[in-house]
């Protein structure tokens, strides 16, 4: 099993002066990327890519999503993905560190936005007319001012990414409707709190009374918080998120299944594989035989 390579933003950029920003079309990006993206990678960084014409398929952690026009992804720090793209592909595509964005938005964490923080929000909205052309102009903007040379131009690239996060964190709000009233948000608030302490904790902790406590609201309240965010219970949020890591694990680490159970907090082998294959619908074994460079 071939290990899953990271790439850093300045891979992709052939200047003495590698920044903390990345812009390019889609048909540009893939001739400097090309040996890169049709096997399974992880970034380093933050990614947005809008689709405006071909077809393909790509995957993200694991889900196959459809490309096609209108397709707009978004991609978190660590995640693995791939993409099988058509050879008439376009679009554009943009990198940023949180460090980048934090240079105006000190109390604003990349994060915060669902589909960077979030492991139960989608990665992909599917954009109609009007809100294609919105984000084709959003998208061009950046692209003409990252290469611009005018003054203070970091700040207007930071606000035209602003405003491509925003708009879409408004979109997702159509399939997820507790983002769109003021219980929702507070509701909302909670569960990437609830998120938060799992990306931290999941490995020792997996028990919902755990991160209730840490929360300080009763563990019927937490499911029902996460229940009416996500549709899914605590424990399956939890799980998920273990899931996740032993499957990127599976992928990158040169490790024993044991071992990698154990790394998990499964002192017991075959738990772990009940709990994967639960999750999952197969066993490890399977998902490395399914995976398998």
């Amino acid at each position: 099993m071939n290990s899953i390579s990271v790439l850093h933003i300045d891979l992709f950029q052939n200047g003495k002066n590698p920044s903390d920003f990345y812009f390019n079309t889609m048909k540009n990006h893939l001739v400097v990327g090309h040996r890169h993206i049709e096997r399974p990678h992880r970034h380093d960084f933050y990614a947005a890519v809008l689709f405006t014409g071909g077809n393909g398929a790509h995957e993200i952690d694991f889900q196959k999503y459809e490309v096609s026009e209108g397709s707009l992804f978004f991609l978190s720090p660590g995640q693995i993905h791939s993409w099988e793209l058509s050879a008439d592909i376009e679009g554009y595509i943009f990198f940023c560190s949180q460090e980048f964005y934090e240079m105006h938005y000190v109390n604003q964490k990349l994060r915060n936005f669902p589909f960077f923080g979030s492991v139960s929000f989608p990665r992909k909205l599917q954009l109609n007319t009007l809100e294609l052309k919105e984000n084709i102009h959003l998208f061009q903007e950046l692209g003409k001012e990252h290469f611009s040379k005018n003054i203070m131009k970091n700040g207007l690239v930071l606000s035209l990414m602003s405003q491509i996060f925003i708009n879409a964190t408004r979109l997702f709000s159509r399939d997820f409707d507790t983002l769109a009233s003021t219980a929702g948000l507070s509701y909302f608030k909670h569960y990437q709190d609830f998120e938060n302490l799992v990306e931290q904790h999941f490995t020792e902790h997996k028990s919902i009374a755990y991160y209730a406590d840490l929360l300080g609201i009763s563990s019927k309240h937490l499911n029902r918080i996460v229940q009416t965010v996500v549709q899914k219970t605590a424990t399956e949020v939890i799980t998920e998120r273990v899931v996740l890591e032993a499957k990127r694990m599976l992928m990158y680490l040169d490790e024993s299944l044991v071992e990698i159970a154990f790394r998990l907090g499964y002192e017991e082998y075959s738990y772990f594989v009940r709990v994967f294959r639960k999750s999952s619908g197969m066993t490890p074994t399977q998902f490395m035989r399914k995976y398998k460079a």
